[in-house]
């Protein structure tokens, strides 16, 4: 990797924080010669691991934002929190990206006010790839905002077709919006006012998507407001866990159901592999000043590892400055 891109990262993000996130950070400057990791946590955490380490240093933090605290809250009063410095040294331009796997509401609030929004932006969007079996799919917003207005998914839809020519390098994108019917009549009243401001003034607008079209991956991008984005998203991960455990429990029961797990064992471990979240490491918020992305709470060191490249491939990318041309102004 060319460029050179300087990250901050969250040593305490995760459920399994602060080993598998050192873990993480030590495999992808392994693998990336053009990264430098500022790793934010408690001194007696972070020192030790970054001394002597190239290409890495600590940011030691004295306070820590738990998963069940107010997010805004939390991030106005805990100002030495790793997730508030992280998006601190964005915002001072000491990183050009930070990466967490901690509390996704604290990310959102720290991101937002600290990092501070592109310009002519009225919200900023978590963004996920979904890694349908047919070929990932990008979903926007899966939570950053519940309650939203037509002219807000107009903005996510524009910066979700950026993210996905540069990232994903799908030129020509197909955005859908999601609702309960192909029909353009469908929906709520904020779902049809969404289409027609959609139709109006995105060019690759295709129309609306079911939710069975989104694992089938009959459209590139799906749009909606935060809530049912990530009411679907989640809906989407416990199923795929569920499936693979009762298929599991299936091929365990006897001699020959053993034998016929053998013999599908190759194609079923590419599915897993095809579908596996941890390919991408985290979920993009677009539209702040800087890269910030945020993994899940139960991510595994190849997921950190990932994240982290995912968060300097946007740095690289000038995603930030792309999304501000791209985005129609309210």
């Amino acid at each position: 990797m060319p460029d050179k891109v300087i990250l901050a990262v969250d040593a305490l993000g995760g459920d399994h924080a602060p080993a598998v996130v050192l873990e993480g950070v030590a495999a992808a400057l392994a693998e990336d010669e053009g990264l430098e990791l500022i790793v934010c946590g408690p001194a007696d955490i972070v020192e030790p691991f970054a001394a002597g380490r190239a290409r890495c240093s600590a940011r030691p933090t004295t306070e820590f934002i738990d998963m069940g605290e107010h997010p805004a809250e939390a991030v106005r009063r805990k100002k030495d929190s790793s997730i508030v410095v992280g998006c601190r040294l964005v915002k001072e331009g000491a990183a050009a990206g930070f990466y967490s796997a901690g509390s996704t509401g604290a990310c959102l609030a720290a991101a937002t006010l600290v990092m501070g929004r592109v310009k002519g932006l009225a919200r900023p969007a978590l963004t996920t790839v979904i890694p349908s079996p047919v070929r990932p799919v990008v979903m926007c917003d899966v939570g950053a905002n519940a309650d939203c207005k037509p002219e807000y998914l107009l903005q996510f839809a524009q910066m979700a077709t950026v993210y996905m020519r540069e990232i994903l390098h799908v030129e020509d994108p197909r955005v859908a919006l999601v609702n309960i019917g192909e029909e353009e009549t469908k929906g709520s009243a904020f779902a049809q006012e969404a289409f027609a401001l959609l139709k109006a003034q995105l060019p690759n607008f295709a129309g609306n998507a079911e939710g069975g079209d989104i694992l089938a991956a009959n459209f590139d991008i799906f749009v909606t407001d935060g809530f049912t984005g990530n009411v679907c998203l989640k809906t989407i991960e416990g199923t795929s866990k569920t499936l693979f455990k009762a298929l599991k429990e299936i091929f365990y029961t006897n001699a020959k159901t053993k034998l016929g797990a053998l013999a599908i064992k190759g194609g079923l471990t590419g599915l897993m592999e095809r579908i596996n979240p941890d390919t991408y490491g985290g979920a993009p918020l677009l539209g702040v000043k800087g890269a910030c992305i945020v993994g899940h709470g139960s991510s595994s060191a190849t997921a950190i590892k990932n994240g982290i490249h995912t968060t300097a491939e946007v740095v690289r990318r000038d995603l930030s400055g792309l999304l501000e041309k791209a985005v129609s102004k309210p």
